[in-house]
């Protein structure tokens, strides 16, 4: 598999590094189909005090300065709020930019805030809690880019990492990462808390994301009616500003870790990727991890018998 062409982008970061924000976000609106948009969505930042906007302004500004450089070069990057009183007319342009943007960011607050706001959306007219979710399945299937940021990482995938131990009606994800939950800003001593997650959630891999890296993901189902996903593993160590260092744990070796339900480690370079295939009830699950030069089975560690991850998917 060469250039890989993801579908959901969930990423950690302490700014905007140059590596994740231009070489996977920006240039993929840039190169759009159909428009070079990027919408950005900063619902998950929760009001300050009756303020329902200020957070939410204050998130936008983080990444505004970023898209700003890239204006020139035809990028579109468009803002939208939340407010208690949306019109209707202004969710009927939100629901158009959601199906049609190249690429959608969810950024980044309060997970179970944001999840609430999402799925209020399609009930407040159309009495579909589900229609912001199922907009974005659809982008998937049509090959557009759905990010998530931080909080956004957390409701893109299966379920919201705080779900290990106190679930509840909002800690479902929208599955874009499908059986894959991960925890944001991580270092290593959060792995008591990874691995926790895995063994309450273990149908899911469980990922602790440090600053500044994410999993670059595309998924589907085979002709067998097979479950596939490949995972890329992205490390940035792009930002360099000195005061900042501390921050940013890629610069200092930090790498992309994955405990299992057993309590198995497993810590991933920049450039690995990772082929699962599932069955639809769950029953089966493989993995095998392409290292880029060889591909071994994930479990045992063997050299695979299949020579790449077309193989197994033509396989399975």
């Amino acid at each position: 598999m060469r250039d890989m062409l993801g579908t959901a982008l969930l990423y950690s970061s302490h700014n905007r590094s140059n590596y994740l924000h231009d070489h996977f976000i920006v240039q993929r609106a840039l190169h759009g189909r159909e428009n070079k948009r990027i919408l950005f969505l900063p619902m998950s930042a929760p009001p300050r005090g009756h303020d329902e906007l200020e957070r939410q302004e204050y998130e936008w500004g983080t990444f505004r300065w970023f898209f700003n450089f890239y204006e020139k070069y035809g990028l579109e990057a468009v803002p939208f709020f939340w407010t208690s009183n949306l019109r209707h007319e202004d969710l009927e342009l939100f629901w158009h930019h959601l199906w049609s943007s190249e690429v959608v960011i969810l950024g980044g607050g309060n997970s179970r805030t944001g999840m609430w706001r999402y799925k209020h959306l399609g009930h407040r007219y159309d009495g579909e809690w589900g229609k912001m979710g199922r907009i974005l399945h659809e982008r998937q299937r049509r090959g557009l880019l759905t990010v998530g940021f931080s909080a956004g990482a957390d409701q893109l995938s299966e379920h919201l990492f705080s779900h290990a131990t106190a679930p509840g009606v909002d800690t479902d994800g929208f599955g874009l990462a499908r059986n894959v939950i991960v925890k944001m800003h991580h270092d290593a001593s959060g792995n008591g808390e990874l691995a926790e997650a895995a063994h309450a959630l273990r149908d899911c891999m469980a990922f602790g994301l440090p600053n500044d890296s994410g999993l670059f993901i595309d998924q589907g189902v085979l002709p067998s009616g097979n479950h596939w996903q490949v995972i890329e593993f992205v490390i940035d160590a792009s930002w360099d500003l000195p005061n900042d260092q501390f921050h940013i744990k890629t610069r200092h070796g930090g790498k992309i870790e994955h405990i299992d339900w057993t309590g198995r480690h497993w810590a991933f370079n920049g450039g690995e990727r990772l082929v699962r295939v599932q069955s639809g009830d769950g029953r089966f699950h493989e993995a095998w991890l392409d290292k880029g030069d060889r591909l071994i089975h994930f479990w045992s560690g063997q050299p695979s018998s299949y020579p790449s991850i077309e193989h197994v998917l033509a396989a399975h």
